[in-house]
């Protein structure tokens, strides 16, 4: 049975299926979180005509299956091209590697396929899917499985739920406590025995607990976007770092798949998170990307700057000093400070309508909400597949250039 619908694409990334490539999309729809998978697809780069013969030795001495097909494309310099086709990515990159060590130039290397699969069809944020439904294995979400999901473009507009995450640790990186907020739901959990406080503090007995139970209840939450300040580079980078530290897999993605790092670069101090399934929108670089500019960044400057307001509790000195001597002696203090953290978070992307934005761009241009800058890739989703009818294929993008 085929179930039409419309969506916001949350996630898309390639997986291999007995050396096979397909791409697996999360979708929020009027129904629900979807999870669509696709038909098999190949992955493709170009290479001048006139170089088959050189590069067929080079792939077939390599054991690199592919296929081949001349085009009717050209380069800039009226060149025909030809497209090379490959089941699966280890073998495009293999191919990609060894032809650029024989001097053979290639084109469009630098494209991932769900980045082609979309621009090509011009879909941009938002989709309308079809597929075939496939019962979902027994979980606590209202998730739909689709297989063989075909896409189309679409304007849907989608509604997102929220959850501001905060935690707070020692220098050393010690977990504290981690603070949960939406607009319905509030939670600091909080390493220490139980003691007189408000009913939203759960206590913990140690830092595996604090971690196991930020897992139950952020699957609880079940949310569509995870908002937080440095919330990437700092809370999860340290979460990946402890869980990794206790042999506890961080299962937040949808389907209970684990969330995965990826280190910029060319920047060790900065990373990626990947979540199939949900989003992770950092404060910071969303204000950057919606062009606020600040004396500092700093929570607290931003909220007082925007909201009026800042937190009751603050002392700009010994941040780390103060959080510290609070979780010693004052548990109850540092849990409202977690979750003033969390609910400033919300009330600065409220205030702003940054998500608004962010949602925008991505059906203009169809970078994800989390994308950092972008204009370059902007710019090739919205002409690349017009430059592809107009004739012509397109140069890579430089190594560790503009994105």
């Amino acid at each position: 049975m085929d179930l039409p619908t419309e969506g916001f694409i949350l996630t898309a990334q390639t997986v291999e299926r007995k050396q096979a490539s397909y791409i697996e999309f999360w979708f929020l729809t009027e129904q629900g979180p979807v999870k669509g998978i696709s038909p098999q697809q190949k992955l493709v780069f170009f290479i001048q005509q006139q170089d088959q013969q050189s590069a067929f030795a080079i792939l077939t001495q390599a054991n690199i299956k592919f296929d081949y097909q001349a085009l009717q494309l050209s380069t800039f310099e009226h060149t025909k091209v030809a497209g090379l086709y490959f089941p699966s990515q280890s073998l495009f990159f293999k191919a990609k590697r060894r032809l650029l060590d024989a001097g053979i130039v290639s084109y469009e290397t630098d494209i991932r396929l769900p980045e082609r699969y979309m621009m090509e069809r011009f879909i941009y944020g938002s989709a309308k899917l079809t597929g075939q439904l496939i019962e979902p294995p027994s979980s606590g979400h209202s998730t739909t499985y689709l297989n063989n999901i075909q896409c189309k473009p679409s304007q849907y507009i989608p509604s997102f739920t929220l959850l501001s995450v905060d935690l707070e640790c020692s220098a050393k990186g010690e977990l504290f406590s981690i603070g949960l907020v939406n607009a319905d739901y509030r939670c600091v959990i909080m390493i220490g025995d139980v003691q007189p406080g408000p009913d939203w503090i759960l206590w913990v007995a140690d830092e595996k607990a604090l971690l196991d139970t930020f897992i139950q209840q952020f699957s609880q939450q079940d949310p569509d976007l995870i908002l937080g300040w440095n919330v990437v580079n700092f809370d999860f980078r340290l979460l990946i770092k402890r869980a990794a530290m206790h042999k506890i897999s961080l299962d937040l993605g949808r389907g209970e798949q684990p969330i995965t790092w990826r280190d910029a670069r060319n920047d060790s101090n900065l990373g990626f998170v990947f979540m199939p399934g949900r989003i992770v929108v950092d404060g910071i670089d969303a204000l950057k990307t919606a062009t606020y500019q600040f004396d500092s960044f700093s929570l607290e400057n931003v909220a007082r700057t925007l909201l009026n307001k800042g937190k009751d509790t603050e002392n700009v000195h010994g941040r780390l000093e103060q959080i510290q001597h609070d979780f010693l002696h004052n548990k109850v203090k540092l849990a409202k400070y977690n979750l003033q953290d969390c609910e400033l978070v919300l009330q600065i992307f409220e205030h702003t309508k940054v998500l608004e934005f962010l949602t925008l761009r991505s059906q203009l241009t169809g970078l994800e909400l989390d994308r950092v800058g972008g204009s370059v890739a902007a710019f090739v989703n919205l002409y690349l597949p017009k430059l592809h009818r107009a004739g012509y294929v397109a140069p890579n993008r430089p190594e560790g250039g503009i994105s």
